[in-house]
């Protein structure tokens, strides 16, 4: 069956052009070298989990599902027992962390300004970088606040179906990483309640 998620190419993409790998890891510390998660995860949707990137905290992303479906939702856990879906896609992952770099910060509700001037402060070649990365990549920028939407509407989605679970018996469920945000439908108190 051909590979339909455009996700496939975009990691192609960023293990054939280091420079635009590691510009993307500069910026939203996404990086594709280190894809060996801390431990081994499911969710309760039963589709599979492949991790495609970390961060410098111990954190993974992974893609869930086949790579025959057309988009792979974007999962991200961090070494603290919390996760989060933050993307539709791995295109509007990228998308997300080139608008907003910092976007641990945007989905915790620091004022977008802010989570921009401290970026520009950490790299102050951000407006080339973006360039390069949007070039490269074929993504279709965003605005600090839909990527920020994009982001807190992934969020909303990951209960019940997408919040990760060490795979061994007796294993708690991890707690959602962001609050859900109020008026959104999908998201869900319960998961912190659950006992991790």
């Amino acid at each position: 069956m051909p590979n339909t998620d455009p996700g496939e190419r975009l990691l192609r993409l960023l293990e054939a052009r280091p420079d635009i790998a590691r510009a993307l890891d500069l910026v939203a510390d996404f990086d594709i070298t280190r894809r060996d998660p801390l431990e081994r995860l499911a969710v309760p949707s039963g589709l599979p989990l492949t991790p495609i990137a970390a961060d410098g905290t111990g954190g993974t992303y992974y893609l869930v599902g086949g790579p025959d479906q057309a988009r792979r939702p974007v999962l991200f856990t961090d070494s603290e027992g919390c996760g989060t879906l933050i993307a539709e896609d791995l295109a509007e992952a990228l998308g997300i962390f080139i608008a907003l770099g910092f976007w641990h910060e945007a989905g915790h509700g620091f004022p977008l300004a802010t989570t921009e001037q401290n970026l520009r402060e950490s790299e102050p070649d951000i407006d080339t970088i973006r360039a390069d990365l949007y070039a490269a990549t074929g993504i279709r920028p965003l605005t600090a606040e839909q990527a920020r939407d994009l982001l807190l509407a992934a969020a909303a989605r990951t209960a019940p179906d997408y919040v990760a679970t060490a795979d061994f018996p007796g294993a708690r469920p991890y707690h959602l990483l962001f609050a859900p945000p109020r008026g959104i439908a999908g998201g869900s108190r319960a998961v912190g309640a659950t006992g991790r």
